[in-house]
């Protein structure tokens, strides 16, 4: 099995944990690179992970 090239935007919210409005911030922001095929926005494979590697750490005392 393969990874796909780009995940439509449902799927990507699936694959982050998170919901479409924070999608939509962090695209706004610049923070998620996102592109319109048509009317659908999809987020390549390697912007979803440049993404999700870039959120910050948790460290063990900021766990609550």
């Amino acid at each position: 099995m393969h990874e796909p090239l780009a995940y439509p935007l449902p799927d990507f919210l699936k694959l982050a944990g998170i919901g479409r409005t924070k999608a939509y911030e962090e695209i706004n922001a610049g923070r998620l690179k996102a592109r319109k095929n048509g009317n659908r926005t999809i987020v390549l494979a390697n912007d979803a992970r440049a993404y999700l590697e870039a959120l910050p750490e948790l460290h063990a005392k900021q766990a609550a």
